[in-house]
């Protein structure tokens, strides 16, 4: 399929940000700051640019969480693993509504990148900065803190992995501040077509987050031997020192965005509301899926052998898994950046092929880890310091469905980042609702009601939710509705 011509038509100009000036081309910024190989280039070229260094950024980020879970396996044992899965399973449900309205800042960003508007590229990263902290300062840490034994209550976890993982859930609340802001800073570099900065960072906190993890999970020197407790605390060190040092950056600048210059920094509410327009579904998407997990949390810790099934689903979905997500959530922000900036640059048709070739590339990559999951199961669980052997075998089941599961998700995600591009949020979270609350808690419901519910029948719920989830997605997207929709930002 050929690009379509930079001359807006009726059908192209429902996608076009309002506010684009007349004297800037569509095509082409007045002062060349951003890569226009994304709206110019091959397009297998453009997606892999921005697909590979947020791959490599998510494996450092997710290695945070491996050497955590590898390392309190091993001197505390299972009950540690479990506790920590648990309490990140708590604390995503909250922080993905914060980081999911970055959604909706890129966007803008992509949009605004896309025609060459730097001044409100610039506004929009400021004014998310300025959202993120307020909402992880004044709403997220002390309803966390206050809420965290609550939260261990509503999941039956056991006392034993209660004790362990509640201290680790209120640090990692108190300080979340700095993981939001690199997830927010990480997502406005990313919209601009900047993936290798993020990297860049990514691999700065993982060091710091590993060297931390070694000293005060085990106790060197002068520090004691903190435990679960440990990797929280070296965990938001990390992240809060990334973060500072991001927010330096933003207002001297040097990066492709950087604070406005120029104008006041008070917040600019049509903005605010702006970004809250699009990243509210995405919001309430983001934290629909993860009370899903939650559920199924409650679910597992009905089951004969809680503790156990929860150690599995902590290693196996939560951290093996996460072999899947890292490279399909790259991808997921390759194509909404590239669909953002193509429909801001007029190009609708480029935008729709772009998808496709970032689909295929998807496919490839969960077709190959799944390979892994399928022949090495018991090997890969080792590494976490699985031994048990109800443990082991309860995580070999799982990842033979997330063997299939990861192809499933894989593609999914990259619908949902296209869809997300073009500022579609209302059928990614209509498509979750069903395919990760209704379907797969529904069925464990049923078994639940009707027979013995075994741990079988919740892995093979959460296949049925990602088949679902993959084929709504695609549909919606190839309905092309995206094309009417628009973006627009009152004059500030």
């Amino acid at each position: 399929m050929t690009d379509s011509p930079a001359v807006s038509n009726p059908e192209t100009a429902a996608v076009l940000n309002p506010y684009v000036p007349p004297a800037i081309s569509p095509v082409r910024s007045a002062s060349g700051r951003y890569d226009r190989s994304i709206v110019e280039g091959p397009l297998p070229a453009a997606v892999w640019k921005l697909a590979w260094p947020s791959m490599i950024t998510n494996i450092f980020g997710g290695l945070q969480g491996i050497v955590d879970h590898v390392m309190v396996g091993h001197l505390i044992g299972y009950e540690a693993n479990a506790a920590i899965g648990v309490a990140m399973q708590i604390f995503i449900v909250a922080i993905v509504f914060i980081s999911s309205l970055f959604a909706g800042m890129g966007v803008l960003i992509a949009r605004f990148a896309g025609a060459g508007e730097e001044e409100r590229v610039d506004r929009t990263v400021y004014q998310a900065l300025l959202f993120t902290l307020g909402l992880s300062f004044l709403v997220l840490a002390p309803a966390g803190y206050l809420l965290s034994p609550w939260l261990f209550d509503l999941v039956h976890s056991t006392p034993s992995v209660r004790a362990e993982g509640l201290p680790f859930l209120r640090v990692t609340f108190l300080f979340s501040f700095g993981m939001l802001v690199f997830f927010m800073v990480s997502a406005a570099l990313r919209s601009v077509g900047d993936a290798r900065t993020p990297m860049i960072l990514g691999a700065g906190m993982t060091a710091l987050n590993i060297v931390f993890n070694v000293v005060l999970i085990t106790g060197m020197g002068p520090f004691p031997a903190l435990g679960t407790t440990g990797a929280a605390v070296g965990t938001v060190l990390a992240a809060g020192l990334t973060s500072m040092y991001a927010i330096f950056r933003l207002a001297r600048g040097g990066w492709l965005i950087s604070f406005p210059r120029g104008r006041g920094l008070r917040p600019d509410w049509p903005t605010i509301r702006a970004i809250l327009r699009f990243g509210m579904p995405m919001g309430i998407q983001g934290v629909a899926m993860n009370i899903g997990g939650v559920l199924l949390l409650m679910f597992i810790g009905s089951l004969a052998q809680s503790a156990a099934a929860q150690a599995a689903y902590a290693i196996s979905y939560t951290q093996l898994f996460s072999l899947v997500t890292w490279t399909s959530a790259a991808l997921l922000g390759a194509a909404a950046a590239v669909v953002g900036q193509n429909l801001g640059a007029r190009r609708p048709d480029r935008a729709r092929s772009a998808v496709h070739v970032t689909a295929r590339i998807a496919m490839a990559c969960g077709a190959s880890i799944g390979v892994f999951f399928l022949l090495v199961p018991r090997q890969l669980l080792a590494v976490f310091g699985m031994t048990d052997p109800v443990v082991v075998e309860l995580g070999t089941q799982l990842l033979r469905v997330l063997s299939v599961s990861g192809i499933l998700v894989s593609v999914a995600l990259v619908y949902t980042g296209a869809l997300q591009g073009t500022g579609d949020m209302r059928g990614p979270l209509y498509i979750s609702l069903l395919s990760q609350l209704i379907l797969p808690l529904g069925i464990c419901l049923f078994i639940q009601r009707t027979s013995t519910l075994e741990p079988v029948h919740i892995w093979l719920a959460i296949l049925a939710g990602h088949a679902l989830r993959c084929s709504l997605s695609v549909i919606r997207f190839e309905q092309g509705k995206w094309r009417e929709i628009t973006v627009q930002i009152d004059p500030y």
